[in-house]
């Protein structure tokens, strides 16, 4: 059976930021057209960040599909590690802070900058 990875964003048990992937299964269709179940979305929103972006460390304030429609993305986690998406890549973004928690700016969040010199184009779909 044909699968589609979701790469997560997603804030672990010890507050920090990590990514993981899980397999979302395409077995709606036919061998011409493999499709997933529905997936609820509730908006879209669509972003350009001139060259130069860069953020600081935050956390995600509602879980949500980012997907990369022009340039290249970069997110930072604590732990130094990086990961890059470009046009057609996605990840899902749910490192939101825990409840009860205060935003600590060691522990918490990723961080985001564009990589290159074409202006960074994104669509997010919330759920």
């Amino acid at each position: 059976m044909t699968t589609f990875t979701k790469v997560i964003l997603y804030t672990d048990s010890d507050g920090y930021a990590r990514f993981k992937e899980e397999k979302i299964e395409l077995n709606h269709g036919n061998e011409k057209s493999q499709l997933s179940p529905c997936l609820n979305a509730q908006s879209l929103q669509l972003r350009h960040s001139p060259v130069g972006f860069t953020s600081d460390f935050h956390c995600t304030d509602k879980p949500q599909w980012l997907f990369v429609l022009q340039g290249i993305m970069e997110i930072g986690l604590r732990d130094g590690s990086t990961r890059r998406f470009g046009p057609g890549e996605h990840f899902y973004s749910a490192d939101t802070l825990p409840a009860g928690t205060t935003f600590d700016p060691h522990i918490h969040g990723h961080c985001s900058r564009l990589i290159g010199n074409d202006p960074l184009i994104t669509a997010f779909v919330r759920n």
